[in-house]
């Protein structure tokens, strides 16, 4: 089922971007019974740094390169507090959250400028779900993986025609099919822990649309898409070390209200908000 949905997103995500437009909000049921329910924030490329507020608290300058999305005051000195009071690069109403990955470099080595991201929150879960605790923290990918792995996927734009795959791929050169980075984080949590010592033991991904035991607290699934104007192709890799090192880290700091208004309307509602719901 995961893997269905992260094909089904990307292609979902690249549609709804390429306009940055809204989607039907007409309830439909995937297979094995989980809801096609989403909503999507969309966000521009706010700055890039060497700071992970998550890896590296309080240690300017500490980290491999990274690009920042929504939040514009993230930074290695970031707490819930700072978050909640700044700005935000994303266009959907209350949405605070800082979103970051590794910074896309060329075969020169030099840093590519995103254009965009677009988060895609889905509902992956037979059960309804809930929102993510204010202040939750976590990381999704491996920035140590030599190999492909399940969650990361790259592709090109939406009206390409290309299947997404799981090394960097040589897009056609227009604009609208660009290479894009989608990165999947878990949506199971064991409800206690804002954070773990490795970042992601405090949280899982669903089985069979169902949560482990171990993480009972459904949340949404959520997927980050990150768009480059560059077409790919051999020699191009991430700041956090090679092709296969793909990973972003999410810290909540939306308007708690309006995240719990989204996911009771669009998620455990059954229906399809895009962007502007």
């Amino acid at each position: 089922m995961k893997t269905l949905w992260i094909a089904l997103l990307i292609g979902v995500v690249g549609a709804v971007a390429a306009g940055w437009s809204g989607a039907s909000t007409q309830p439909s049921i995937a297979t094995g019974g989980v809801p096609m329910a989403n909503f999507t924030s969309n966000c521009r490329f706010s700055h890039s740094s060497n700071d992970d507020p998550i890896m590296h608290p309080g240690m300017p300058g500490m980290s491999h390169n990274h690009s920042f999305f929504g939040n514009v005051s993230t930074n290695a000195l970031s707490t819930l507090a700072t978050l909640s009071r700044a700005g935000s690069s994303c266009t959907r109403r209350g949405d605070r959250a800082a979103y970051w990955a590794p910074t896309l470099v060329d075969p020169h080595g030099t840093l590519v400028t995103p254009l965009n991201a677009s988060v895609y929150y889905i509902r992956a879960t037979v059960k309804p779900v809930h929102a993510f605790a204010a202040g939750l923290r976590m990381i999704a990918g491996d920035m140590n993986a030599t190999k492909p792995q399940r969650y990361i996927a790259w592709s090109c734009g939406p009206v390409s025609g290309r299947a997404p795959s799981r090394s960097v791929p040589t897009c056609p050169s227009r604009a609208d099919t660009g290479l894009q980075l989608t990165v999947t984080f878990p949506d199971c949590w064991n409800g206690r822990d804002l954070d773990s010592s490795d970042h992601k033991s405090h949280m899982a991904y669903t089985v069979g649309g169902l949560c482990p035991s171990s993480h009972p607290v459904t949340v949404p699934s959520m997927s980050l898409t990150i768009r480059y104007a560059v077409t790919g192709g051999p020699g191009y890799h991430l700041a956090s070390g090679g092709a296969y090192s793909g990973h972003a880290d999410f810290v909540n700091s939306w308007k708690e209200r309006e995240l719990v208004r989204l996911v009771r309307e669009c998620l455990n509602a059954g229906r399809q908000c895009g962007s502007h719901h």
